[in-house]
């Protein structure tokens, strides 16, 4: 079974990629999603996180996300301690994807991690994919979302690898900035590539997509 990594910077176009991947009948495991049902009233992560940032339950005994990620985004050592109580939550729930993808026999499965590279978890996939975009299409799609700020941008930023660094680390780069189509495209042409060679992919299949990727973009 291939293990291909789904990442992005803040405000590249990954959710709209996943969904595209879902939509090509590849199986997909959300962290985010994860995420929010722990912190969701009656998660598993309320009582624990509630414990280490004081005020941030809601009336409905939930976790307010957006209280939190004001706590956190500025703060590196809270973000550490926050992510010292989730990441093993949602790992727990990534090894129990695979263990059943696996079991059904699926040639090809999505880990959708917003900080695959930050967190170092790229190590348990084959490939990795990064959406991208360009510098201003992302300023102008983050800053569109409710209750967003150039601050809080240049904070969640400063806490994520720079988008030219994951594009140098990426196996596949996949453009959101331009047109859906070609989006669709490339995302079409990396699940054709995977699902038609066995494990591992030869090295001159991959260097010829990134050949043809490079003359596209060119």
């Amino acid at each position: 079974m291939i293990i291909l990594g789904l990442t992005g910077s803040i405000g590249m176009g990954k959710s709209t990629a996943a969904a595209t991947l879902q939509r090509l009948r590849v199986p997909l495991f959300d962290a985010d999603r994860v995420v929010h049902r722990l912190l969701a009233p009656g998660g598993t992560a309320v009582e624990p996180v509630a414990a280490a940032f004081c005020g941030v339950r809601t009336a409905k005994g939930g976790i307010d996300r957006s209280l939190l990620g004001q706590r956190v985004f500025s703060d590196s050592e809270a973000l550490s301690r926050l992510e010292r109580i989730i990441h093993p939550m949602v790992e727990g729930f990534e090894k129990r994807f695979l263990a059943f993808a696996r079991a059904r026999r699926e040639p090809i499965v999505v880990l959708d991690i917003p900080l695959l590279f930050e967190s170092g978890r790229e190590r348990r996939c084959d490939y990795v994919l990064v959406v991208s975009a360009p510098r201003f299409v992302q300023r102008q799609r983050v800053l569109r979302r409710p209750g967003m700020t150039e601050g809080r941008l240049a904070a969640i930023l400063s806490n994520q690898m720079p988008d030219y660094e994951k594009r140098r680390r990426a196996d596949f780069v996949v453009p959101t900035g331009l047109s859906r189509a070609l989006s669709l495209r490339r995302l079409r042409a990396v699940v054709r590539l995977l699902r038609a060679e066995r494990l591992p992919i030869t090295r001159q299949s991959l260097c010829s997509y990134r050949k043809r990727r490079s003359r596209a973009n060119a």
